[in-house]
């Protein structure tokens, strides 16, 4: 009944920059937290970055400085602006979302399918 769709990956040089959507639909009651994750093959999901209802953020060492995460509640869309991007950015990000729906009495978080972002020359 909820659904996460990210949006904006794609292919870019190595110094350019994307600016990744996700957008949660359904029966939503509130969003407590959303997240961006990335996984590269071989390699362990790890989080980049996550901003929660009240604005907390919180950034991976690798992303400070680059990238920066906001939010529009009114559209329960989460943003991933990311300049100076790095070979080593190369993965499949994916968006989170701790969510309270209707109907339900408890949080549950939902992932989004991802993205590809692909960073070379």
């Amino acid at each position: 009944q909820v659904q996460l769709v990210e949006s904006g990956g794609g292919l870019v040089q190595p110094g350019g920059s994307l600016r990744l959507s996700c957008a949660a639909s359904g029966s939503i009651v509130s969003i407590n937290l959303m997240g961006w994750y990335r996984q590269a093959p071989g390699k362990e999901r790890e989080l980049v970055a996550r901003i929660t209802s009240g604005g907390t953020i919180h950034y991976a060492d690798s992303a400070k400085g680059r990238f920066t995460i906001s939010r529009d509640n009114a559209k329960n869309t989460v943003y991933l602006q990311m300049n100076n991007l790095k070979a080593e950015d190369t993965a499949v990000y994916y968006c989170n979302a701790l969510v309270l729906s209707g109907g339900s009495y408890s949080t549950i978080l939902y992932w989004g399918k991802g993205t590809l972002v692909t960073v070379s020359s």
